[in-house]
């Protein structure tokens, strides 16, 4: 089953926590978010239902976020979504291959609202 193209309408950009040099005073190592991909994704808010069976917290927003596959996304990362001006960062929370082939779609379960600053 292929995803259509049509419901990938949100343009996002998968970033991971890198080393992006050194402080020239002190040394110390410096590290920031970095875009690994810039790619177009379906962004379904979850409902309270969905919520509900997963058991998750009420205090995270949640949504699920679907993008093609590729094999260099993992739960480190995070996507940021900047929509009428206003960026939304979600952090991953798990990644999951499509159940038919597992190379055509990754599903990614996210929140935002919680504190992912990377430390």
């Amino acid at each position: 089953m292929s995803i259509a193209a049509g419901k990938l309408r949100h343009r996002i950009q998968i970033q991971a926590h890198q080393y992006i040099g050194q402080d020239p005073m002190t040394g110390e190592e410096q590290r920031g978010w970095v875009m690994v991909r810039e790619c177009w994704a379906s962004i379904e808010p979850l409902s309270a239902r969905d919520l509900i069976a997963a058991q998750a917290a009420q205090s995270k927003a949640t949504a699920r976020i679907t993008i093609r596959y590729a094999d260099d996304i993992d739960a480190s990362m995070r996507i940021r979504h900047v929509r009428r001006g206003k960026e939304v960062i979600y952090e991953i929370d798990g990644v999951l291959e499509d159940p038919v082939s597992g190379l055509e779609y990754l599903t990614l379960i996210c929140a935002k609202g919680v504190s992912i600053d990377g430390a």
